[in-house]
Formats: C-alpha cells, sequence, structure tokens
C-alpha cells in the first residue's frame, strides 16, 4: 500500500520551475475560456506555487491558497505572501474549505485529486465555494506508467474524475488529455445561485 498523500518534507519538489512546462497555466487557461475572474481559489495548493502562476497569468484581485499543512500554511506565509500580498493562504481540511458560499469564480485542484479518500465531499466543497456560472477545473496525474509522480495504482482515470464532476453538480464537463504527463478537467457551475 503506497502512501496517497504528499509528504510534506518534500516541498521542495513543488517549486520545480519545470512543473510550469507540464502544467501550463496559459494552456489551462484559454480551456476555461474565462476572460476574467476576479477570485481564484486552489485547494491543496501545497507551496502555492501554482496560486502564484496563476495569479501572475489570470490577474485576480485575490487567491485563496488552501491547504491541510500547517508546514504548507508556514512556508506561504513566509516565502508567498510577502511577495504575493493577493495570495491568501487558509487552513483546510480535506473535506470541509471555512470559506463563505459562493464565493470563487474559479475553483481549481492541481495533482491532488488521487490523493483524496472521498473526493465526492471535497467536490461538494468546490460547488458550494464557486458562484454561479462559475468554473471548476481538475488537473491531475494521467493512470498510466511514468517515472515522476505518484504510483500508477492510485491515480484516477479522467473519466471517473468527470462523473464524480456531475454528480456533484457541476455541468458542460469536458476532459482535455493533450498535455503529456496530466489530464484536465474543466466544468461549470449552473447560473444558479445556491
Amino acid at each position: 500500500m503506497h502512501e496517497k498523500k504528499f509528504d510534506p518534507k518534500k516541498l521542495e519538489k513543488l517549486n520545480n520551475p519545470l512543473r510550469l512546462q507540464d502544467i501550463p497555466p496559459a494552456y489551462i487557461w484559454n480551456k476555461l475560456n474565462r476572460p476574467k475572474a476576479d477570485v481564484l481559489l486552489e485547494i491543496g495548493a501545497g507551496t502555492a506555487f501554482f496560486s502564484v502562476a496563476f495569479l501572475q497569468h489570470a490577474k485576480p484581485s485575490k487567491m485563496y491558497a488552501c491547504d491541510v499543512s500547517e508546514v504548507m500554511l508556514n512556508w506561504m506565509h513566509e516565502n508567498i505572501v510577502p511577495n504575493f500580498p493577493g495570495i491568501i493562504p487558509v487552513q483546510s481540511e480535506e473535506n470541509s474549505i471555512p470559506l463563505d458560499d459562493e464565493i470563487a469564480d474559479v475553483v481549481f485542484t492541481i495533482n491532488l485529486h488521487h490523493e483524496l479518500d472521498n473526493p465526492t465531499l471535497l467536490l461538494a466543497e468546490a460547488f458550494r465555494t464557486l458562484k454561479p456560472s462559475g468554473t471548476v477545473f481538475i488537473v491531475d496525474w494521467k493512470k498510466q506508467s511514468m517515472a515522476e509522480g505518484p504510483p500508477t495504482e492510485i491515480r484516477c482515470a479522467p473519466e471517473q474524475v468527470m462523473e464524480q464532476l456531475l454528480n456533484a453538480g457541476f455541468k458542460n464537463v469536458n476532459v482535455f488529455d493533450e498535455l503529456p504527463k496530466h489530464f484536465l478537467l474543466v466544468g461549470e457551475k449552473d447560473g444558479q445561485s445556491i
């Protein structure tokens, strides 16, 4: 049995600039088909590496960077917040985000889905925190053998993640598999307020 959760002792791996080649923010933002988003929320932000990348790319007024790890949150407060005051670190639980309903235009996870014990609960939180007509996206490792990433047996198939998104209430869910190591799913919350 492999440990599913990322080891915070390896947090420097999360800051490798090569990750932006594997998961290019411009490619992802183009697939979202959203010209603007005022508030973004990253769940499982780790060191906020992608929060910073999307803050620079999408230029939101706020970026909530949620994580369960106190080590990661302390690292963000020491290394990210002084340089990027638009990023707000948030201590979360695996299936609970302590933010208001309908707060974000875009909610996303990157390389987190395979770690989740109960993705249905977290997707319900993503849905709750997303504004009407908001966008959700999930990037995770393709379920194939490769030198990098988690063991193949704990990775998720994009079809499985798509079904979970649809069951959580998201609409217009699309799968993009052009990236060599990762898949991208994009979905929308309908325009009705919860």
